[in-house]
């Protein structure tokens, strides 16, 4: 179906703002100081050991991502898949932005707690309108499609595993710090429940109006 101009200006508008939810919801998680999500508890769990910037640890883990892709790919690859990385240099820029200007102080476990759930539904939402739109991937997005297609394993199952390879990870770096929870806590095994339900609680909701408004149904 041939989009009009409106609504290709609308797909990426809420592509863009999918992105900022994200970044956002990522962010926000750290900060209740109950664990990173899964998908960024790696680099984060360096950030806690060595004070090294959040954000451009990301960028550094989104771009081995994206080489993973081009390997798992093989002929089937395709050079519009490195444009994920310009996205990875702006979404991480947002995710430095917002640890920059938001100034919570976690140790209030009810505010905590709180915290989490509007980051799970930022998480969720953000990451929900990205996929819906199609466009370019998110690379932790990227990665787990790519495993998925390759192995011919279902979606979420890939996503899963692919979490929990994460937080495991992220318990060696922690222990070989002297802190196996260094980056990982409750929020990290709620937000891996929860971010699940937001997308599925969202798509359910807004993605057919999504979808309708920007001429993909």
């Amino acid at each position: 179906m041939q989009q009009t101009k409106e609504q290709t200006i609308a797909r990426w508008g809420f592509y863009l703002l999918g992105m900022v939810l994200l970044a956002l919801g990522l962010t926000l998680n750290t900060k209740t100081g109950l664990g990173a999500s899964a998908i960024v508890s790696v680099p984060f769990t360096v950030s806690q050991a060595t004070g090294w910037n959040f954000g451009n640890l990301t960028l550094v883990v989104y771009c081995l991502f994206v080489w993973a892709e081009f390997l798992l790919k093989g002929k089937n690859r395709q050079w519009i898949d490195l444009l994920q990385i310009p996205l990875s240099i702006v979404f991480t820029r947002f995710m430095n932005l917002f640890a920059g200007v938001i100034p919570y102080e976690n140790g209030n476990l009810p505010a905590d707690i709180a915290l989490l759930v509007v980051a799970i539904l930022f998480t969720g939402v953000g990451a929900a309108m990205t996929v819906a739109m199609r466009l370019i991937p998110n690379p932790g997005d990227g990665i787990v499609g790519t495993i998925a297609q390759i192995s011919g394993k279902e979606l979420g199952f890939c996503k899963n595993c692919f979490d929990l390879g994460c937080v495991s990870l992220s318990l060696v770096i922690g222990l070989c710090f002297g802190n196996v929870l260094l980056g990982v806590g409750l929020g990290t095994v709620i937000s891996m429940v929860g971010v699940g339900r937001a997308i599925a609680g969202f798509n359910y909701l807004c993605k057919r109006p999504l979808l309708q408004a920007t001429g993909m149904n």
